[in-house]
């Protein structure tokens, strides 16, 4: 029994040696490793220097777990001692003692260490060749990225191209609703006023006055420094194509019987407006060429919206057929366009502010056509003060329904040159597609420019049962009845008070 102990002793001390010093037998004689032998000591790491002693402190045998497996065991022979070279200054490998510590792997597991560890180094070098990839990569877009921020920044510090002056011929520039300083800059290059937008940009954001630019049309010099364009653009003499149209003014114009002054038609606005330059610079549309051109038989030409061409067709006096289709209010043009293309930006424009207040419907209860509803409301704007707009509409509605005359002075006042608030019995009589003292129902073509106030009083007239009216002072006083005899008292109030006195 003892010598079994002392060969379990003796193995266990082997083994403990063999895998705390994993050599091969032959080192340990200093004859170093044969070429023909595998290595079995690649993966081996001990940092260890001076081989201790090994000491028997401890009783190595009360651990029974190491060597229950002993007490069944049968006695095995000692194995022959291997043939060792001699050992120089060596001494024997120390005993681990109860270290608790499973034996050392054999030959074949460390071979499969060796080979998981070269996998693992394998993976290392994958991944950090991935890394060095993905970080490549990244580098490059890094350094692009700032190289187009880089470039960005050139450009925007880069002086902007500028015309040096004197400056050429007057051009005309708009300014669109909403336009911001960049927008502008954009129609200036457009334009040929300044050479580039940045350097009108940056002369527009030095000026306050930019805030105050209205839009509209404006004539500027061409190939002028970007100072000098912002200057000349906030110039008071610059806007161009602006005119104003007032309510109940006609395209033609008319004299004033009782001072011969003349009151100025739209057609007269409108060439006023046109003029760009000074002096003999000068130019203008004039009023004959806007007349011919407003006379002109193509109606989509001069923009006559669809729901009016059929009734302007039969007018009988073509120099009056876009009368009333140019709306009171203030209008811009483009003062560098023909005399045709002027009237249609203007009748294009005014169509669309008279559709905003609800005319293509207002015929539903009114049981009048767009057109009929305009003409109206002309005899309205032309007849009545604002605040007796929708009771006027009302007497209008209720004479058309029972075929009763209009017998409006206004109608009279329109086809002549001069013209009052009274008007004469000769003048009442003269038989005119236009004078209702002559003629049932609507004249052939409004009568004036009206108001959208007038247009929808029209659209919507006062209920009430009125069929007369008159304005009895000089205040605009205006009494409705429905008696005719008391419209004839009426009528007795505005005599006194001199407002029915003729000049002629």
């Amino acid at each position: 029994m003892t010598d079994r102990w002392a060969r379990a002793e003796e193995r266990y001390k082997q083994r403990e040696a063999e895998r705390r010093y994993q050599r091969d037998d032959r080192a340990w004689a200093g004859q170093g490793t044969s070429q023909d032998e595998p290595d079995d000591w690649d993966d081996y790491e001990d940092d260890t220097n001076v081989i201790p002693r090994y000491t028997d402190d401890e009783p190595l045998y009360d651990d029974p777990p190491l060597y229950d497996d002993l007490e069944d065991e049968e006695p095995e022979p000692a194995p022959p001692p291997r043939a060792r070279g001699p050992r120089v200054g060596r001494q024997e490998p120390p005993e681990r003692g109860r270290s608790g510590r499973r034996p050392p792997p054999k030959r074949s597991q460390r071979g499969k260490r060796s080979r998981a560890a070269a996998r693992k180094a394998e993976e290392r070098k994958k991944r950090r060749r991935t890394l060095w990839l993905v970080a490549g990569f990244f580098i490059v877009v890094l350094i692009g990225a700032v190289g187009f921020a880089s470039m960005k920044f050139a450009r925007s510090v880069a002086i902007p191209e500028d015309y040096a002056g004197p400056g050429g011929p007057l051009v005309v520039v708009q300014v669109h609703p909403g336009d911001t300083a960049k927008e502008i800059a954009s129609s200036m290059v457009d334009k040929d006023v300044v050479k580039s937008s940045g350097a009108f940009y940056e002369a527009a954001v030095r000026n306050s006055g930019m805030n105050a630019v209205q839009p509209g049309f404006y004539a500027l010099p061409s190939q002028v420094p970007a100072l000098d364009a912002v200057t000349a653009l906030l110039g008071k003499n610059s806007r161009v194509g602006n005119v104003v149209v007032s309510e109940g003014r006609l395209l033609h114009d008319q004299h004033d019987v009782n001072t011969g002054a003349r009151k100025e038609g739209i057609y007269t606005k409108i060439a006023a407006a046109s003029c760009i330059g000074t002096a003999t610079a000068k130019k203008c549309v004039t009023y004959e060429q806007l007349a011919a051109a407003g006379a002109d038989a193509d109606l989509g030409a001069l923009g006559v919206p669809s729901w009016a061409q059929a009734r302007v067709k039969a007018v009988p006096d073509r120099a009056r057929q876009l009368e009333g289709l140019i709306a009171a209010g203030t209008w811009d043009f483009d003062p560098s366009a023909s005399p045709q293309q002027i009237l249609k930006q203007l009748v294009s424009a005014s169509a669309t502010s008279y559709e905003s207040t609800g005319l293509l419907q207002s015929g539903a209860t009114t049981k009048l056509s767009p057109y009929e509803t305009l003409i109206a409301a002309s005899l309205v704007e032309r007849e009545a003060l604002p605040q007796d707009m929708p009771k006027v509409a009302r007497v209008i509605m209720n004479r058309l329904e029972v075929g009763q005359q209009l017998e409006f002075d206004s109608t009279v006042n329109y086809a002549l040159d001069q013209t009052e608030v009274a008007t004469t019995d000769s003048d009442r009589a003269t038989r005119t597609p236009w004078n209702t003292y002559a003629m049932a129902g609507l004249p052939a073509t409004p009568i004036a420019a009206p108001s959208l106030n007038a247009l929808r009083a029209m659209e919507n007239p006062e209920p009430g049962p009125w069929l007369y009216f008159v304005t009895i002072d000089m205040k605009g006083t205006t009494l409705f009845t429905q008696s005719y005899s008391e419209h004839l008292r009426n009528i007795e109030k505005a005599e006194d008070s001199g407002i029915l006195d003729s000049g002629r």
